[in-house]
């Protein structure tokens, strides 16, 4: 990761406050160490201190100032008086860098997102707009499911969201750092919202995970991205939808029902789609072992409902990839003039009534034994970083 310096960070800012006149005054002082705290000469040493590091060793030249403002200010001399507020302007815009240089470390490289998201409470409380932080935070805020901590997870959702309203208004950032670019950054804001959302509200994440695997990152070649939008599917639109079908059970089929029906299937079909991507991208790797099985089995149950028979599955799986990824499906308001094509088909509708054709309607499938994976499951990659 590019190092942000300390120098270039909070510099730029101070080099923007004026110097004041006593500043020309302070040469050839004893050592700081032989004076008593707070006299006269020592706290000109401590100025002369702060004047020699601040631009190449900060850190030194906080502490100078932070002891100089430390010491009882009396009555001081207009003089004086220019050097305290000088310092304390300084002192505020060093520990403002610092806090935020703090953040980038320990989010990035240290990993350690209880503090990261400390730290941004506090950056964020004094700088609610202060949009680097909120990137940070928001596109690495899947990471924080982990720890189950809600607190921790309706922050990431928040600085998340907030950080996609502020780019879509027009906001940058000068170096996205880890995160690349602003393609990156929104593919992993979104999948933030996505992925912390999708137990509880999987409608409504649905939307967030698609966009999310909508660019060139990780996420889109990642299983779990897939698994999370099948999940979501299946336990959004189709759980709602189905449960509404209910009232056309072991009654005759009529043409509501055969539209309830086709809505029905067309849900079922991206719930198809998005498992067979899950078991292709899994693959081999034994770090989704556990998680092939399930999408595996999930896709095969879906699959016999649309089509009566696993014939065409492997086939479907291999293909996948090479399609786009369909996007949420339009209701339909009316039947099509022919039943459309089931996914992993290569022409004419499901058979026993499972389509928009002739027969008795099928009651849809319930929810597969084995659920889709959870918003804690995290993608293979491990940190927003191509």
């Amino acid at each position: 990761m590019k190092k942000i310096m300390m120098g270039l960070t909070i510099g730029a800012a101070v080099a923007m406050l004026a110097l004041p006149v006593a500043a020309k005054t302070t040469i050839a002082l004893p050592s700081i160490e032989t004076q008593d705290a707070c006299t006269q000469d020592a706290k000109s040493a401590l100025y002369a201190s702060f004047l020699e590091n601040r631009q190449n060793d900060q850190p030194k030249a906080f502490e100078a100032a932070k002891k100089y403002l430390a010491c009882p200010a009396g009555t001081p001399t207009e003089d004086q008086q220019k050097i305290i507020n000088y310092l304390t302007r300084w002192t505020k815009l060093y520990e403002d860098g610092k806090r935020k240089n703090d953040l980038t470390e320990e989010l990035y490289n240290k990993k350690n997102y209880e503090q990261a998201f400390k730290l941004g409470r506090e950056i964020l409380a004094a700088e609610p707009e202060y949009v680097k932080g909120l990137v940070d935070l928001g596109a690495n805020g899947y990471l924080v499911a982990r720890l189950k901590n809600e607190q921790l997870n309706t922050e990431a959702i928040q600085y998340a969201k907030k950080a996609l309203q502020l780019l879509d208004g027009g906001k940058s950032l000068e170096d996205w750092g880890p995160l690349q670019n602003k393609d990156v950054a929104t593919a992993y804001l979104n999948y933030t919202i996505g992925s912390l959302t999708v137990e509880k509200e999987p409608s409504n994440a649905l939307k967030y995970l698609i966009k999310a695997a909508q660019f060139e990152t990780p996420l889109k070649k990642s299983a779990v991205t897939y698994g999370l939008i099948a999940g979501a599917y299946e336990t959004g639109p189709y759980a709602a939808q189905s449960e509404a079908y209910k009232i056309y059970k072991d009654k005759d089929e009529t043409p509501e029902s055969k539209l309830a029906l086709a809505n029905i299937n067309q849900l079922v079909d991206r719930m198809i789609d998005a498992y067979a991507r899950a078991v292709a991208l899994a693959g081999n790797d034994a770090a989704f072992a556990g998680h092939k099985t399930a999408w595996n089995e999930s896709l095969t149950q879906w699959y016999k409902f649309r089509h009566q028979s696993e014939t065409g599955m492997p086939e479907f799986i291999a293909g996948v990839l090479s399609k786009p990824l369909p996007p949420e499906p339009t209701p339909l308001t009316s039947l099509p003039a022919a039943p459309a094509t089931p996914a992993g088909t290569s022409g004419g509708a499901a058979t026993n009534g499972n389509g928009a054709g002739n027969g008795t309607a099928a009651a849809p499938a319930s929810k597969p034994a084995t659920s889709p994976a959870t918003a804690n499951t995290k993608p293979a990659s491990d940190k927003p970083r191509q």
